[in-house]
């Protein structure tokens, strides 16, 4: 007797029961990191806001530079200063960079050079807030504006060294130098109460695994901006630990530190030499060699002493109209520092302007007119000033969120140096040489220019990373 096959029979059943049952798919959940919440939210109020207060904080800082510019003849001749004393108050304001604003105001009531040198040592306000700002302001930008908007913080700059001469062409000549400091001092505290508004960096609460403070950070700023959030949840890989100085050492790194703090301090050098320079020049009348006919040789009174080399010569009108104008070029040049830095990349535009700076420095031991002297002091500000927008944005953009703080504070320290040391080369030694002291200048800016365009990495449209 025959069988009845059941094998085809199964097969093509189980067949039928695979294609009428699919398998359930599993849909992963979206996810995003901060970098893509920072690119959709995009510009809007937040970041106006964020760039306004922080931006305050180069106003604040530019005065406190500028008010010793101003300041030193006042003082060299009421106290009767030598050069380097005169250099040393510079110096000991930029090492102390790092204390208070409330300091500023005590320094007004100062009754003699040492109280003056001990109270300046504890101002500092507005430098360490100004790098910060800028780390604040990097990592809160799209990627497409950071181009544009760091190099605008100049005029922030700009308006603070230009309020402070202004004042001083008013205040010193009819209440002294004293009120001068005093209202100086407003703006400082005043900036302390608006820091309250800024937030903490998504970036680095998500680094720690602070996530929920990173998403609350960038809700906020989607709601200023009228903007929406991406889709998903945030995520970043959990760093399981911060960076240290070592990374910034380590191979993946060390040429891009080492060359970025040759810059750093080159730069610092060149910058607040050029101020210094500028206000020694005028003050002493030193162009082609010649000194003003109103100075006026201090004695050492009764003593007997040798004359001391100190001249008292206050600035005339035109002398404010000069440091007035020279200012305004920290913004000539920020139209095409913007293109270079966003067409030419971050290297070259660099070492360009780190060269044209080492030009004009060789420029200014050229016997000229008063007009002639403004025109070189007007570019030289110009092109200190995009040589320092360049080299923020190149420093901000090359290393990882764990590592940036670290590599902007190093990058600031080596600054410090920098500008402690050009006061005695532009306040001392250029007394003495003035040839030696420009060509000086003028040799720091071609290293500085060389290891621009050497730089082994270019940062142009570049996201910010996260991690090394």
């Amino acid at each position: 007797m025959a069988t009845k096959p059941t094998e085809p029979v199964t097969i093509l059943s189980l067949r039928k029961l695979s294609l009428g049952t699919a398998e359930p798919q599993v849909k992963e959940p979206k996810t995003f990191t901060v970098e893509d919440a920072v690119e959709t939210i995009g510009f809007g109020r937040f970041h106006i806001a964020l760039f306004l207060i922080m931006g305050s904080t180069g106003v604040v800082e530019a005065m406190e530079i500028m008010l010793i510019a101003v300041v030193s003849p006042v003082i060299r001749c009421e106290w009767q200063l030598e050069n380097w004393q005169v250099a040393l108050v510079t110096t000991i304001l930029l090492i102390s960079f790092l204390w208070g604003a409330y300091f500023s105001l005590l320094t007004s009531f100062a009754p003699s050079y040492i109280w003056f040198v001990f109270l300046r040592t504890m101002v500092g306000c507005g430098v360490s807030g100004h790098s910060q700002g800028l780390i604040i302001k990097t990592e809160f930008l799209p990627t497409k504006y950071r181009g544009y908007m760091l190099p605008l913080s100049q005029v922030f700059w700009l308006a603070g060294s230009l309020l402070i001469i202004g004042l001083a062409s008013v205040i010193i000549p009819t209440i002294g130098w004293r009120w001068l400091i005093r209202v100086a001092s407003i703006p400082g505290i005043i900036l302390i109460v608006a820091f309250k508004f800024i937030p903490e960096s998504a970036r680095f609460n998500v680094s720690t695994g602070n996530t929920r403070a990173a998403l609350a950070t960038l809700e906020r700023v989607a709601k200023m901006n009228r903007s929406v959030m991406p889709e998903g949840k945030l995520v970043e890989p959990v760093l399981e630990k911060r960076g240290r100085f070592a990374d910034l050492l380590d191979a993946k790194y060390l040429r891009t530190t080492l060359q970025i703090w040759v810059i750093w301090l080159g730069i610092s050098f060149a910058y607040y030499g050029v101020i210094l320079a500028s206000a020694e020049l005028l003050e002493r009348d030193l162009v082609c060699g010649s000194k003003s006919d109103s100075a006026v040789v201090v004695t050492g009174g009764d003593s007997g002493e040798s004359q001391s080399p100190c001249y008292c010569h206050m600035f005339a009108p035109s002398d404010y109209r000069t440091m007035i104008i020279s200012t305004i070029g920290e913004i000539a040049l920020n139209p095409l520092n913007i293109l270079g830095i966003n067409f030419l990349g971050r290297r070259l535009s660099l070492s360009i302007t780190m060269g044209c700076t080492a030009l004009f420095f060789l420029l200014l031991n050229i016997c000229t007119s008063s007009a002639g002297l403004i025109g070189f002091l007007f570019m030289l500000r110009a092109l200190v000033a995009a040589n320092f927008n360049t080299v923020y944005i190149y420093t901000a953009e090359v290393y990882p969120t764990t590592m940036r703080a670290l590599g902007m504070g190093t990058s600031g320290s080596l600054c410090r140096i920098g500008a402690m040391v050009a006061p005695f080369i532009s306040q001392v030694l250029m007394s003495a040489s003035i040839l030696g002291a420009l060509c000086l200048f003028s040799s720091v800016c071609v290293v500085c220019a060389i290891s621009a365009f050497t730089l082994p990495i270019e940062t142009k449209g570049r996201a910010l990373q996260q991690i090394k």
